[in-house]
């Protein structure tokens, strides 16, 4: 049974910063693409960046420059560095395995910017 375990989310101030991470337990990540999506409250579920397995990255336009992505596929776990936060980053941040047939998502970690 693969699981993805979030950690790392909390209250940040604007212009501050959080790490988030993600473990598969249960899984070696290697061969497949990681996301981090989030959800901010009232709105979709969106993409935040996508790490492939051949090292290519996907960032939304949003946070690019701000939020940094990486991964150990030893540890199968995938990292998320988020700087210059934003009041409109609050959300709940789910890390999500792009396997076949539907992948798995982990349970999400909430992220709250506010002063």
């Amino acid at each position: 049974q693969v699981r993805l375990v979030e950690s790392g989310g909390g209250l940040a101030q604007p212009g501050g910063s959080l790490n988030l991470s993600c473990t598969a337990s249960g899984d070696d990540i290697t061969p497949y693409a990681m996301g981090w999506y989030r959800q901010p409250p009232g709105k979709e579920r969106e993409l935040v960046v996508l790490s492939w397995p051949a090292g290519s990255i996907n960032y939304a336009d949003s946070v690019k420059g701000r939020f940094t992505i990486s991964r150990d596929n030893i540890k199968s776990t995938v990292y998320m560095q988020m700087g210059n936060l934003r009041p409109d980053d609050t959300a709940v941040y789910y890390c999500h395995e792009r396997s076949v047939p539907n992948g798995y998502w982990g349970q999400g970690t909430r992220v709250t910017v506010s002063s």
